[in-house]
């Protein structure tokens, strides 16, 4: 009888696709495609696609802007740590409206998926611990980032753009100041294709 083996870790199924398109002062450098996670985390996936989309006919109740990532910046990167951005209406990590209940904070779903693997797509939080502050920013981890793990929810992943991850990352700082400006000029949904209703490998390589 074959040894007692661990369950293969999988995702969940990737139930949605949506892309950003980046300049990096002002030069045209790209896409990042995401897949998301509808079944385990439906509230954080419709904010993070309609902010994509655009397509929203309505403003942000605070502040007025947008509903909407175009145009906006990433205005955090770490090497080995994180990319951060989806401040759409401060543009500097202290702002942001959900599309929910006047721009308020919405809850954390699940904490099912674990950051034991790079280019997570989660939730940027109020931070310091406090549970369900989840407004519009987002980071994608570029490293195996546990100790997130209960305190912000996944939500995605990347599934293109990888070679375009390093080059954000190169111009990152320990302080997470960016060398150059990289900002979000396009975004939207793109099609689902067949593989993705097969749950994939935690270990499962990206493409480029």
């Amino acid at each position: 009888m074959p040894p007692k083996m661990d369950p293969i870790p999988t995702l969940p199924i990737v139930t949605e696709r949506v892309f950003m398109e980046f300049s990096m002062d002002d030069k045209v450098v790209g896409r990042i495609v995401f897949g998301l996670f509808g079944e385990i985390a439906p509230k954080a996936v419709e904010n993070f696609s309609s902010l994509c989309k655009c397509d929203l006919d309505r403003k942000a109740p605070r502040t007025g802007k947008d509903l909407c990532y175009k145009n906006s910046i990433i205005h955090r990167v770490i090497p080995n740590f994180l990319i951060q951005g989806g401040d759409y209406t401060h543009g500097d990590g202290t702002g942001g409206e959900s599309i929910f209940d006047g721009g308020l904070p919405f809850e954390d779903e699940s904490f099912v998926v674990k950051h034991n693997r790079k280019y997570l797509l989660s939730m940027a939080n109020d931070g310091k611990g406090k549970p369900n502050t989840n407004r519009s920013q987002f980071f994608i981890n570029t490293v195996k980032t546990q100790w997130l793990d209960g305190k912000n929810e996944v939500f995605g992943m990347v599934l293109e753009g990888l070679d375009l991850i390093k080059s954000i990352e190169k111009i990152g700082t320990h302080g997470g100041t960016t060398l150059t400006s990289i900002q979000i000029v396009d975004s939207g949904s793109v099609p689902l294709l067949s593989e993705d209703s097969t749950p994939r490998l935690v270990s499962e390589p990206l493409r480029s």
